[in-house]
């Protein structure tokens, strides 16, 4: 569901120096996690040179991966990362053919597999963004993440309307229509929802299924909106308050999908973080009735005391 990996033909990528001109902002915020993701993070070849950095701030370091060269990178992913989410798109066959990389599934579970033989209870959850190719394989999915050893699995309706994630302009009709549910599939993937949420009540009350049942239905309502059907889901978010988006080229969105507001290659991260253009954003930002917040599909809500 990311374009992150076309048409990036200057390998756009951050460097060492742009990490390290980072830690007086990341110091004066006091930052507790660096989130690293892509495309696929691990392809940076400075990838665990910046955990190194990061590290030594004493900064937890979480991975979002496709999981295909985990095992390569094993005992270094151990060493220097604190936990590691997945992509999981369904079970092998559905995950290979959306990956549309034969083989994908078993590179994901032997990476797990090898990073479980060094540490058994180093923390890898997955990721799966549910839409109208996999919607059916729904249940196959939470039975895979349990095949392949995940801690738990959590779930989101796919982005289709905004231009993060290297979509300049956003998806044009023709994509949106591979992704999105027509009014039939809707009703089917209604019947999937209630199937899980009874079938796998023990899983929502252990935390396996991250999302609660209340939570869950929500993927469903996401696209019911799309149609037109009922009002977008209300969501309580405090992204762009507490997180900043650092893109490849430098960027600083204030979350993935609105509006970059600054580069660091020119500014300092706390420049741009307290400047005004950023501070009139923030203030000025009305999540009930801002069209990006309304069509969000993945938000964020950290209290002050939330354990990172």
């Amino acid at each position: 569901m990311c374009d992150i990996w076309k048409g990036n033909h200057n390998l756009k990528q951050l460097e060492e120096k742009d990490i390290r001109d980072l830690l007086t902002a990341l110091k004066k915020f006091q930052t507790r996690q660096v989130v690293m993701s892509g495309g696929e993070a691990l392809l940076n070849p400075n990838f665990f040179r910046f955990c190194v950095i990061l590290k030594e701030q004493k900064i937890k370091i979480s991975l979002l991966s496709t999981g295909l060269t985990i095992k390569k990178n094993a005992g270094q992913l151990v060493e220097w990362v604190d936990d590691i989410i997945v992509s999981l798109d369904g079970d092998e066959t559905k995950h290979d053919q959306i990956r549309n990389i034969p083989g994908a599934f078993n590179k994901l579970k032997e990476g797990i597999e090898s990073v479980r033989a060094i540490n058994s209870r180093f923390k890898i959850t997955g990721r799966s963004v549910i839409h109208r190719l996999n919607f059916r394989s729904w249940p196959r999915i939470i039975q895979a993440a349990k095949e392949i050893g995940l801690d738990s699995i959590s779930f989101l309706p796919a982005d289709t309307s905004s231009s993060a994630f290297n979509r300049e302009g956003g998806w044009p009709e023709e994509k949106q229509s591979e992704i999105l549910l027509s009014a039939h599939e809707l009703e089917e993937m209604k019947l999937v929802m209630n199937g899980i949420l009874d079938r796998y009540a023990p899983e929502f009350k252990n935390g396996f299924i991250v999302e609660s049942p209340q939570k869950f239905q929500k993927i469903y309502y996401h696209y019911a909106a799309r149609l037109g059907l009922n009002p977008f889901p209300y969501k309580k978010c405090n992204a762009p308050w507490v997180s900043a988006v650092i893109e490849a080229d430098g960027s600083v969105r204030p979350c993935f999908f609105h509006e970059a507001y600054g580069n660091i290659k020119t500014k300092s991260l706390e420049s741009i973080l307290n400047g005004p253009e950023a501070i009139h954003f923030r203030k000025g930002l009305d999540m009930e009735n801002n069209e990006t917040c309304l069509k969000c599909v993945c938000y964020l809500n950290l209290k002050p005391a939330t354990k990172i």
